[in-house]
């Protein structure tokens, strides 16, 4: 226990150079742009910055997939030449509604449906929809309470992904987003004074697809006809086009997107590029629609609605349509993140100023500086020399517990200051049963030796089990924890890591070496 070789010696040493140097980006500019310069940020609480709580509306989630049932039990009946009327979908009450127009024909539509829905195809699985019938054939088609909870909470982690793509996008440096409740998402924004922007770009559902124009619709019309809508133009609402419904092209199957400026007109476009799923959609529509116009429709308005001059066959288009720098950046910004599942409100919107911030900075700051030297006084009051070495080994700690925040660019929050105060105050809890253990050698008669042989094997259980059980809480609090708690759990986890390497090691190694060029014949406890 009392041996330290060359190499361990050197390894120690080592770990607390690489400590230092971590700390460094921290106090000191960039040397070289090239060079990997990591810090640790500070979260919304300590910088400043917005703070967003964002709504998912699962109405239009429920909506949009009773509007797939919809087509789904149209081509289902038809297909069997089962006559229906009265088909509609009451998103309300979540289900599709119809009667038949010949009651006996009960089973064979209830046969067609339960094949076009997959209600009960599948073995042990649970049907999204259920089926209820009436003797007067009316038949109804209701969303599953689980099929509902699990759209739901699809809806809501995809909508969590993709506005976290967009705002990285941004250049906003370590957003923290959360799901908060059952259809809620937390965006908290450091640094970000004015979050309109991010408010626009994270209030478009960028649902793109690409339609043919129906030619013989009258716009003008009070309705429009059957597989036909009316969408306006994107820069000029009044005027409206004839767009079918039926989708030729997804824009979820788009793999870039980026804004460029026509070196022929000078006008910003959008230069996109499919997948190859999506080229082969895309070549097939523009071949067999030469001359024809093809609409681009995004969030049900249509950005422009060019002819098609000739087959496209590289998977690659492009969009114009009146835009500036900014626009096309943000368009492009859009397309590349991805469709969000359903549209988001924002409920609650706070700005935290910087004023609050480095007010925030000072109070956490005085307060670890306190608790700090409290510490350190109460060791080298209680513990002598040895407590004096625990304390080198406390600021070592610090150094090393700031290098790795810094080597994992973590947010630095307010729990996560109050993080590294607890961990100085646990950091001397190893060292305090270390000495302790050594006293009681010394009065049981020990030698200098080995009470420092004793008092180290002795202690080492009881340092290595309650800090065991601490490791396993806060890494329990890290993943079920969200936003400020998670940083707590990360502060006071990698703290646990860093005092048992300086308990355990830095400070035994300082002890040994001391004993081993003094060889005092008492142990100064």
């Amino acid at each position: 226990m009392l041996y330290f070789s060359p190499l361990k010696t050197a390894l120690i040493l080592v770990v607390c150079v690489l400590g230092a140097l971590f700390c460094l980006p921290n106090i000191l500019p960039a040397p070289a742009p090239w060079l990997p310069w990591r810090q640790i940020h500070l979260g919304l609480d300590l910088k400043g910055g917005s703070y967003l709580l964002l709504e998912v509306d699962m109405n239009s989630v429920i909506r949009e997939r009773l509007e797939g049932a919809l087509d789904t039990v149209r081509q289902a009946l038809r297909s069997q030449n089962i006559g229906y009327q009265g088909l509609a979908a009451q998103p309300g009450l979540n289900r599709v509604v119809f009667r038949l127009r010949d009651p006996s024909q009960q089973e064979a539509a209830l046969k067609a449906l339960r094949e076009a829905l997959g209600i009960g195809t599948a073995p042990g699985t649970v049907s999204e929809f259920e089926l209820a019938t009436t003797p007067g054939g009316e038949i109804t088609i209701t969303l599953s309470q689980a099929a509902l909870k699990e759209r739901a909470t699809s809806a809501v982690q995809q909508s969590i992904d993709i506005v976290r793509r967009r705002i990285d996008e941004t250049g906003v440096v370590d957003p923290q987003i959360a799901r908060q409740g059952e259809s809620k998402i937390v965006v908290q924004l450091p640094g970000v004074s004015d979050p309109e922007r991010i408010k626009q770009l994270l209030g478009k559902t960028a649902k793109m697809t690409f339609h043919l124009l129906d030619s013989t619709a009258d716009v003008h019309a009070l309705a429009p006809p059957p597989g036909v809508e009316f969408l306006p133009m994107q820069d000029n609402p009044a005027q409206k086009l004839p767009v079918r419904k039926r989708v030729e092209v997804d824009g979820a199957d788009l793999t870039d997107a980026r804004a460029a400026e026509n070196p022929q007109t000078g006008e910003w476009v959008v230069d996109f590029t499919f997948n190859s799923a999506g080229a082969r959609k895309f070549a097939a529509v523009t071949r067999n629609n030469v001359g024809k116009p093809f609409a681009i429709v995004l969030d049900n308005k249509v950005i422009s609605a060019p002819v098609i001059r000739e087959p496209i066959l590289g998977g690659r288009g492009q969009i114009s349509g009146r835009f500036d720098a900014r626009s096309a950046t943000d368009l492009a910004l859009l397309l590349r993140a991805g469709a969000l599942p359903a549209p988001l409100t924002v409920v609650e919107e706070r700005t935290v100023g910087p004023e609050l911030g480095a007010d925030s900075i000072r109070a956490g700051a005085f307060a670890l500086a306190t608790g700090f030297l409290l510490v350190i006084g109460f060791m080298g009051t209680f513990y002598g020399l040895f407590g004096w070495f625990a304390n080198f080994a406390l600021v070592v700690n610090l150094i090393l517990l700031l290098g790795i925040l810094s080597l994992l660019q973590a947010t630095l929050t307010l729990p996560g200051m109050a993080g590294i105060l607890l961990t100085l105050g646990m950091a001397v809890d190893a060292n305090i049963l270390i000495n302790e253990r050594i006293r009681e050698e010394v009065k049981n008669g020990r030698g200098p030796v080995a009470a420092l042989e004793a008092g180290f094997r002795r202690a080492y259980n009881t340092i290595l089990d309650s800090n065991a059980t601490a490791l396993l809480a806060h890494v329990m609090l890290f993943i079920f924890g969200t936003g400020p708690v998670r940083g707590f759990a990360v502060t006071i986890t990698v703290g646990i890591v860093t005092s048992l390497f300086t308990a355990t090691m830095l400070a035994r190694l300082m002890m040994v070496r001391w004993y081993a060029r003094l060889r005092p014949a008492a142990l100064p406890v």
